[in-house]
């Protein structure tokens, strides 16, 4: 029962909500981002290059034979996940900095003190006056 207790205390942490939820969001952004590279992006650069589909590149090294699959190096998929990587980095990065921009703006703007009250610069004098006795 002991470990149950402590596996629930483990899970229940901020921490590893917050990671939980990251994951999830991060996984979902993650696909958005595929879409929008193997559907939006992908096609006009396709026409671009002379209307080829990029997930059809590949080397053959092998042909199919019988019911044997052909055996394939897929640079085409593989040019379009990196693609994928580079624009899911960069939207993180962006997002990394807007927050750290608005940690930082919190963090320069210090707190002013407020006016000392009427007793405290009464109690200020009276300090002050008794170092200048004390010196005499």
């Amino acid at each position: 029962m002991a470990i149950l207790k402590e596996l629930k205390a483990f899970m229940m942490r901020g921490n590893v909500v917050d990671m939980a939820v990251g994951v999830i969001v991060g996984g979902a952004f993650g696909k958005i981002v595929s879409s929008l590279v193997s559907d939006i992006i992908m096609p006009p650069i396709g026409i671009l290059l002379g209307g080829m589909n990029f997930t059809e590149l590949k080397f053959t090294l092998k042909d199919a034979v019988g019911d044997a699959a052909a055996v394939t190096i897929n640079y085409g998929t593989f040019i379009q996940t990196i693609l994928d990587f580079v624009i899911i980095a960069t939207a993180i990065f962006f997002a990394i900095k807007g927050i750290n921009a608005l940690q930082n703006k919190k963090e320069e703007e210090p707190a002013t003190p407020p006016a000392p009250g009427k007793e405290e610069v009464l109690l200020t004098e009276i300090r002050d006056l008794l170092k200048e006795q004390n010196k005499k």
